[in-house]
C-alpha cells in the first residue's frame, strides 16, 4: 500500500465512525509505526480541518453547529456535574482554557459530547498525577461549547447559572466580547 492509499483509507475510516480512533490502532491496522500515523494525519488535517485530536483518539466532525464560550469557576469535585449539565442538555465541550496572569490564554482539547466521555475524562483525571488546569486560576476557566443551535446553547448557559458554575465575565472580557460581536455584525 503506498502513501496516499494509506491516507485515502485513514480518511474514509474516520468519515464513517462516530467513535474516535487512535493513532495506535491505526498503526497496527496499517502495520506502520504510531509517528508514521501522526504523520499522515497531520497531512490529512490540512486538507480536513474538521478532523480534530482528542485525549481519546482522532474524530472527524460532519453537523454544523453554533458555538459560545462560557467563563466558569466550581471546586474540583464539581467538575463532573458541570460536564454532564452541558453534555445532558446537547451540547459538546470542545475544549477547556484558562487565563493565567503569567502564562496567558492556555488551552486543552477536550471533544466531551456524552456521560460516557465525561466517565472516561474523570477516570483519567483520576489515574494520572495531573490536576485540573483550572488549578491554576483559582477555579476560573473557560469551556468553547458547542450545540446544533443558538437556542440550546441559551439552554446550557441558563442551567449553568442556576448551579452557579458561571463566573462574572471581568470588565477587560466584556471589552472583548462586546468587540467579537461588533465584528460578527460588521
Amino acid at each position: 500500500m503506498t502513501v496516499s492509499e494509506r491516507r485515502g483509507e485513514i480518511l474514509k475510516l474516520l468519515q464513517n465512525t462516530d467513535s474516535p480512533i487512535t493513532a495506535k490502532d491505526l498503526a497496527l491496522r496499517f502495520n506502520v509505526s504510531r509517528q508514521v500515523i501522526v504523520q499522515d494525519l497531520s497531512v490529512i488535517r490540512v486538507a480536513h480541518p474538521n478532523i480534530i485530536s482528542t485525549y481519546r483518539g482522532y474524530l472527524f466532525q460532519l453537523a454544523t453547529t453554533h458555538s459560545r464560550e462560557f467563563k466558569l469557576r466550581h471546586t474540583d469535585d464539581k467538575v463532573e456535574e458541570e460536564l454532564n449539565l452541558i453534555v445532558d442538555l446537547g451540547g459538546r465541550v470542545q475544549n477547556v482554557s484558562i487565563s493565567h496572569k503569567f502564562y496567558g490564554r492556555v488551552t486543552a482539547e477536550m471533544n466531551i459530547s456524552s456521560r460516557q466521555d465525561v466517565q472516561e475524562f474523570i477516570a483519567a483525571l483520576r489515574s494520572g498525577q495531573s490536576s485540573h488546569l483550572s488549578n491554576a486560576t483559582g477555579g476560573y476557566h473557560y469551556h468553547l461549547v458547542e450545540a446544533l443551535s443558538e437556542e440550546r446553547l441559551d439552554m446550557i448557559e441558563k442551567t449553568l447559572a442556576e448551579h452557579n458554575f458561571l463566573a462574572p465575565l471581568s470588565p477587560w472580557e466584556m471589552y472583548e466580547k462586546n468587540s467579537k460581536n461588533a465584528n460578527l455584525k460588521s
